[in-house]
């Protein structure tokens, strides 16, 4: 009887110990402490990888515009990417963002970045923000930028996404990019990240002088355009064959 009543009392002693706050933290798997040091494991995971990606697939396929090289070692890719696929962020292939689109493969963001030309003072027209991932390349090149997609929800996720890291000169809004953003025209360059089968004039009216636009064209196949705005004409340059979404429309109410 006694050999009972001492272990019950030894038992009621161990769990007012486990209740204690600071016994607790040390053996909950979700504190902050642990959480701490996974965000720093993840973090230094991710900047390596985002080095090795810059080196081996970007700068040696010829990438050489060193603004550009230094906007994709910042820019976080992984903050862009739905969870399952974090641990593929900055492998060398496009990823899945939901609605049927895409985050495109690093080296064609790169890409259509050098591409266009863009200087620090440069005002840029994006169609199909997507998750905002080459928006925020953009952001790191240009002075300011202005990205339009047609889907609400992504464009909601890339305007708070884009909040988070702090890119104050880019605006997102929601419409049909055929259309272009007239009121901000003229644009120092136009980067669209899906594939109409013509170049729509509306984008080629926006265009400043001298500007350039770099756009996916094609149905079944694609190439890369880099389309050269001048005073008197317009010169195209086909470049790389590509695989896009294919550019969507507004549809129109009768």
């Amino acid at each position: 009887m006694d050999f009972s009543l001492t272990l019950i009392a030894l038992l009621y002693c161990c769990v007012l110990i486990l209740c204690l706050p600071g016994f607790a933290a040390e053996l909950t798997p979700n504190s902050s402490k642990i959480q701490g040091q996974n965000s720093n494991s993840e973090m230094e995971q991710f900047e390596g990888e985002r080095r090795q990606m810059v080196e081996y697939q970007i700068r040696a396929r010829g990438i050489k515009n060193e603004r550009v090289l230094a906007a994709m070692s910042q820019v976080p890719r992984h903050k862009f990417v739905d969870s399952p696929w974090k641990d593929f962020a900055y492998s060398d292939r496009p990823l899945p963002i939901g609605h049927q689109q895409t985050i495109s493969q690093p080296y064609i963001v790169a890409y259509m970045s050098e591409a266009a030309d863009i200087s620090q003072e440069a005002k840029v027209l994006e169609i199909g923000t997507g998750c905002g991932y080459q928006a925020a390349v953009l952001g790191e090149i240009a002075k300011q930028v202005y990205s339009i997609e047609i889907i609400p929800q992504l464009a909601q996720r890339a305007r708070r996404t884009l909040n988070q890291l702090g890119y104050e000169n880019i605006e997102v809004k929601t419409g049909d990019g055929y259309q272009g953003w007239v009121e901000h025209a003229p644009y120092d360059a136009i980067i669209v990240t899906a594939a109409p089968e013509q170049i729509p004039q509306a984008l080629i009216d926006q265009l400043a002088i001298d500007g350039k636009m770099v756009i996916p064209v094609g149905t079944w196949y694609q190439e890369i355009v880099v389309l050269t705005k001048t005073e008197d004409r317009i010169v195209e340059e086909k470049t790389i064959p590509v695989r896009f979404v294919p550019m969507r429309r507004k549809l129109l109410k009768w």
